[in-house]
């Protein structure tokens, strides 16, 4: 299984195989994680400053010690112990229901596409919140019987909204805390052809499951950009508000944060233009 190493895949074969990533789970290694964890099996928080908990050498699965004993051999988790869509840790949500994306972006994302791209502002202008939260219960509750269609909601701004918010409350942001550095480096670097060059290298950090779903997002996004003269949303501004959204620092402070905020936007700006090349 080792071998898995040695052999090198393009990624956008790899996703579209017709197989799990990984089928053995190899939880044997001891690891201290930067930042906020949960464990992907509980959904527990991973407390302590090192040591934590323990991290597959193969596939990434973060566990507690004592959850690693009962992670099934194939780490497929028990769609039993995936109580609900919002707020569960994107791989463990994939594998359960066993897709390559979560289910809630696809529906969010074939809605948007079907009657939205032409909105003006569309991701800009915030939907009533009260209505974004019936719509996340409706997935924790039915999954992929949730209704989102225009007859149940007919302001399209309440599906962005669902869909951010599914992002905002990811434990693991979709861009994760481990490749945050990574990607802050290569915004801030001016030539634009070795910036490219730095955000692939970054990419191959992800999680499959979190590539996987970024691409399909910034596909989106392209989309929507080439509804501009409509909807008023330029990759730049896309990038203002996923920027934060997707790549929250795995730093508490402050002042870090906030410096980071302009490089987070030019990350998600250059990731929708560049889209085609990049994934």
């Amino acid at each position: 299984f080792s071998s898995w190493g040695l052999i090198q895949i393009h990624l956008r074969d790899l996703l579209t195989l017709n197989v799990p990533f990984f089928s053995l789970c190899l939880l044997n290694q001891v690891h201290t994680f930067r930042g906020p964890h949960w464990c992907e099996y509980c959904a527990n928080f991973m407390w302590g400053l090192i040591a934590q908990g323990v991290k597959c050498a193969d596939c990434g699965l973060n566990v507690h010690k004592q959850c690693s004993k009962v992670v099934p051999n194939d780490c497929q988790p028990d769609l039993r112990h995936v109580k609900k869509v919002y707020s569960c840790d994107l791989t463990t949500l994939v594998k359960a229901h066993n897709t390559k994306r979560p289910m809630v972006v696809d529906m969010c994302i074939q809605e948007l596409e079907a009657r939205g791209l032409q909105s003006e502002g569309l991701y800009r202008i915030s939907g009533f919140s009260e209505l974004i939260e019936d719509v996340k219960l409706a997935f924790d509750r039915d999954g992929e019987k949730a209704d989102i269609s225009t007859n149940a909601y007919e302001d399209i701004n309440i599906i962005t909204g669902a869909l951010k918010l599914y992002f905002r409350e990811l434990p693991i942001p979709l861009i994760t805390y481990d490749a945050h550095p990574r990607f802050i480096d290569a915004a801030k670097i001016s030539d634009p052809e070795k910036r490219l060059e730095a955000l692939h290298e970054a990419l191959k950090l992800l999680p499959p499951a979190h590539c996987e779903t970024l691409r399909y997002l910034m596909a989106h996004l392209k989309r929507v950009t080439q509804n501009e003269k409509d909807n008023l949303m330029s990759s730049e501004n896309l990038g203002i508000v996923f920027g934060p959204t997707l790549m929250r620092a795995p730093e508490l402070d402050a002042m870090t944060a906030l410096n980071d905020i302009r490089y987070q936007r030019l990350v998600v700006e250059t990731l929708i233009t560049n889209e085609d090349v990049l994934f």
